[in-house]
């Protein structure tokens, strides 16, 4: 993995809705004597840039050099954004127009957000040919432009700004919104989160799907590749010409998801104006909105957290029974870091003190224990239709719970080769009753330079024995 770049040298534009976001925050100790709703008495207010405007302010935090260009009004709460905007190092280009600014305020006690009250109108009328000739002056001295979309209108014509940067050659990022992105073809790269992409293709239920559709959406619109938030299952990236990338999420403690994806697409904008790939750029956002989302309302992430955050191994998160996809990338983040993974597989049916001296032993092969575990069919074929005792997910959940363990991946076939090479273990190890000839999976790890071995058999503890001897 890529360290972080030094991104001061870079020079991105910021096209798109900009807002004032207002936060107004004091004491709740009492209920309203008129309605069922808690008194705050208002004793702060802060006011902080929101939208496009937040998106400019996080790559101002990581030493780009941003313009900001969007539409707004002539009033107080425009004089307010731009000393927001200013005074984070952000180029104030914004066009003034008739509509009021858009204003974003927040009520919050005890920082916790209890209402929120949006002041806004469409900008779509001011979005006009005007503006964009006026947006496009900003677009030469751009290594790289993004567009961010909150549906307030100023995007109106955006596939116009679009074909220009493809006629200077500018990469474009864009964050989308509704239910027509079709006014976004031929971008670089689209961000949408769950939600939007599913607003467009319907239902994702597995990751297998969420794949097919966006990929789907991705070759008919000419992008190059889709970037899809998803929450605490976290992000995955789709390119083409690549197979698709997991990232599990980073965030330890989610405390407010306010302009979340701002800071994913200003990271990714950054890190891919500096030089990194596709795949690397996506794991330092991914990791920009683990931190991000541990701060109170809209905030962005610091060179030295971004990079402390992504020099973090994935350990013990809560999140160790993980599809092959989402284990693949973790365990790329931990070898980047250094760490020695170490796999076994099985399928432990019925957890015995000789399951438990032999993961032990496993675990102090490497820094990371992976677990391949048979599923429920490949069990029945392997060991007869008795079996298994206990379906895959509690087999899973077992053994994720032991202080040995890291990381639970299943697996369908009857041996895990196939998913022993996808995984690509430093070490792989089985019992003492397995020579390594018969390990399966032993050549793809000895032909990469890992190391096979096998380990202590511990005779009188088997999953069979303790079924023979319930049944007696």
């Amino acid at each position: 993995m890529s360290a972080l770049p030094d991104m001061r040298n870079r020079n991105i534009t910021v096209i798109g809705d900009v807002m004032l976001d207002r936060f107004w925050s004091g004491a709740s100790r009492r209920m309203s004597p008129e309605a069922p709703v808690p008194v705050v008495n208002v004793t702060k207010q802060e006011d902080r840039a929101g939208g496009a405007g937040n998106v400019a302010v996080n790559l101002a935090e990581l030493g780009v050099s941003v313009s900001l260009v969007g539409l707004c009004g002539e009033d107080e709460h425009a004089r307010a954004l731009r000393a927001c905007v200013e005074a984070a190092g952000v180029r104030w280009n914004v066009m003034p127009c008739a509509a009021e600014t858009i204003v974003k305020l927040r009520a919050l006690s005890r920082n916790q957000q209890l209402l929120r009250m949006d002041f806004e109108e469409s900008l779509a009328d001011y979005a006009n040919d005007l503006f964009v000739r006026y947006a496009q002056q900003h677009l030469a001295d751009a290594d790289l432009v993004i567009f961010s979309d909150y549906a307030k209108g100023s995007l109106e014509l955006v596939q116009p700004l679009l074909a220009r940067c493809r006629e200077l050659g500018k990469p474009t990022l864009v964050d989308p919104k509704g239910l027509e992105f079709e006014r976004y073809r031929g971008a670089t790269v689209l961000t949408p989160n769950l939600a939007e992409l599913e607003a467009i293709v319907g239902r994702c239920d597995s990751e297998a799907v969420l794949i097919e559709k966006a990929d789907a959406v991705r070759a008919s619109l000419d992008i190059e590749a889709i970037l899809v938030t998803r929450s605490e299952a976290g992000m995955t990236l789709i390119q083409s010409g690549e197979a698709p990338q997991h990232f599990t999420a980073s965030a330890r403690e989610v405390f407010d998801v306010t302009g979340a994806g701002d800071t994913v697409i200003a990271v990714m904008a950054g890190c891919l104006s500096a030089g990194l790939s596709m795949h690397d750029a996506a794991h330092f956002a991914n990791h920009a909105a683990g931190v991000v989302v541990a701060k109170l309302g809209t905030a962005s992430v610091t060179p030295a957290e971004l990079q402390s955050a992504a020099a973090v191994p994935r350990l013990n998160t809560g999140q160790d029974v993980m599809s092959e996809s989402e284990l693949a990338s973790a365990l790329a983040d931990l070898r980047s870091t250094g760490k020695r993974v170490v796999m076994t597989n099985g399928c432990f049916d019925l957890i015995h003190p000789g399951h438990i001296r032999y993961l032990q032993q496993a675990a102090a092969l490497g820094d990371v224990l992976v677990v391949a575990v048979n599923d429920d069919d490949s069990v029945r074929r392997l060991k007869g239709a008795s079996r298994p005792l206990n379906t895959v997910s509690d087999r899973m959940a077992v053994l994720a719970a032991l202080e040995a363990v890291d990381f639970v991946v299943p697996f369908s076939e009857d041996t895990p080769e196939r998913v022993i090479e996808v995984l690509a273990p430093d070490v792989l190890v089985k019992g003492g009753d397995y020579s390594i000839e018969q390990i399966a999976g032993h050549e793809s790890v000895l032909q990469r330079g890992g190391e096979v071995r096998t380990l202590n058999f511990f005779a009188g503890h088997s999953t069979t024995g303790l079924i023979e001897r319930l049944q007696d």
